[in-house]
């Protein structure tokens, strides 16, 4: 710090350190800060908004059970209110790459809402016996129930937006399936023509998948409402007052305004990372689908002139610094980055989530720091693909008719008529004449007029035999 920066003096285990008289923070903090400048990132705000509304409703469990001062209970619960209500956000500084187990961060938050509540009760920041970080805020914890419960509430409530931004761009794609239906185009598998399908039916998967995701993510989110909160250090309840558990956890509920329930094995809550790689890969499944359908509006989208062109995507700003006129399809290639951070992520996830060692994973720092990251970035992500791009596609009908028209695939209408081998050798002789495979059976005269044309119907072809054809009055 700045040698012209006022400080104060604290004191902990290992000795004495300078802090910022003006910091909400204290010693344990200013430790950390020392210790870990690795990203130059704070916490995620969602996760502090989680560790204070924990705060609070231990405070007020303590005071209700006989365990903790009311004056001071008041006074916590006081500067909770003041950090929730978005006061000293700027005084959660750890780095979250951190001490294991988020010990850091639990002491931050632990040390700003004492001094805060010092001052409220007439005292300075730093005066620890009127309001102490570990034996008033944190009263009945530990950074081992307190951090797992704070990455669960603030992971539910970035997964809440999640699903409701898959949920509306779910419905934006429907809405162009619907658009889109009566455009026939040329399928493709293996980026090779394939038989007729409908644009909107394209569309109309894209919609499904993305549909499928949300409810996938909200499945996932479901498991982190069970909390340990009460398990203290190692799932035994420790130092945690009779009727606690229970207490806390109806607390919290109410303060966070969700259905929280205690967990059925406090151990289990304290040992295992599942629940959250469970909900990582939920996001890492929805990352996969949207890349591949970004990729697939690329690639539908491509051109103007020398690609498929089947669609057009908004023009959102130049997309060349030397080719003039030129415009790319930066939101879907946003996007993609997006949910390649996401998977990544999940990698992560996934190897900190089996590194846990006997009664506590200590790696929960960099899982809160990635998932909450992965939730916050997809969320956003498929709002701006949604509002940005996906609104305001438009088709170019006979484009698509042209493709269909050409396409070699059409031959395939006719292997119930002619079989395979003879169909086979018909698209053969079209291709070598330079015709569609409809001109090439009226020009060789191979059926009736009038069956060609019911075998040619591209409209009949995108629909499957249960399902009925539209009168044609």
């Amino acid at each position: 710090m700045s040698l012209s920066t006022p400080t104060r003096i604290e004191r902990d285990s290992l000795g004495e350190l300078e802090v910022p008289a003006a910091a909400y923070y204290g010693i344990q903090t200013a430790r950390a800060v020392q210790n870990f400048p690795i990203s130059g990132w704070g916490p995620f705000p969602e996760l502090v908004t989680a560790t204070v509304q924990i705060k609070k409703a231990a405070a007020i469990s303590n005071s209700m059970l006989g365990a903790l001062d009311p004056r001071i209970a008041g006074a916590i619960e006081a500067a909770a209110d003041e950090v929730l209500g978005g006061s000293l956000k700027n005084q959660f500084v750890v780095d979250p790459f951190q001490a294991g187990a988020g010990t850091s961060h639990n002491m931050n938050v632990n040390e700003v809402l004492a001094n805060r509540a010092a001052e409220l009760l007439g005292g300075q920041k730093g005066a620890y016996d009127i309001v102490h970080p570990n034996d008033h805020v944190n009263m009945a914890q530990s950074t081992n129930d307190v951090f797992p419960t704070a990455i669960r509430l603030a992971a539910l409530e970035l997964a809440d937006s999640l699903v409701q931004e898959l949920d509306g761009l779910s419905r934006s794609l429907g809405k162009k399936a619907a658009e889109f239906d009566g455009i026939v185009k040329s399928g493709r598998t293996h980026l090779q023509d394939a038989v007729p399908i409908r644009l909107g039916q394209e569309f109309g998967a894209y919609a499904s998948s993305v549909g499928s995701n949300s409810r996938r993510v909200a499945t996932a989110a479901v498991e982190l409402a069970e909390v340990g909160l009460g398990g203290t250090a190692v799932g035994t309840g420790l130092n945690a007052p009779a009727g606690y558990r229970e207490l806390v956890v109806n607390e919290l509920s109410r303060i966070a305004r969700r259905r929280l329930r205690p967990a059925d094995n406090y151990f289990e809550a304290m040992q295992s990372m599942g629940p959250l790689a469970a909900l990582s890969g939920a996001l890492k499944i929805a990352a996969v689908d949207i890349v591949r359908i970004a990729n697939d509006i690329r690639l539908l989208s491509s051109g103007p002139n020398t690609g498929l062109a089947e669609i057009k995507l908004p023009s959102v700003q130049p997309g060349s610094s030397i080719m003039p006129g030129k415009v790319n399809p930066v939101m879907a290639e946003m996007t993609t980055m997006v949910c390649f951070q996401v998977i990544g992520n999940d990698s992560t996830i996934t190897l900190a989530a089996q590194a846990g060692q006997l009664e506590l994973n200590v790696m929960m720092p960099v899982i809160a720091f990635d998932l909450l990251m992965s939730l916050r970035i997809l969320k956003n992500g498929v709002r701006a693909f949604r509002e940005r791009l996906v609104e305001g596609i438009t088709a170019d009908h006979e484009r698509c008719r042209w493709f269909v028209e050409h396409s070699t695939a059409l031959v395939t209408a006719l292997n119930p008529r002619l079989g395979y081998d003879r169909a086979a050798e018909i698209a053969k002789r079209a291709i070598a004449a330079g015709k569609t495979i409809r001109e090439g059976m009226v020009d060789f005269s191979l059926l009736p007029a009038d069956e060609i044309a019911s075998l040619m119907d591209t409209r009949a072809m995108t629909e499957s035999p249960d399902t009925p054809l539209p009168r044609k009055d």
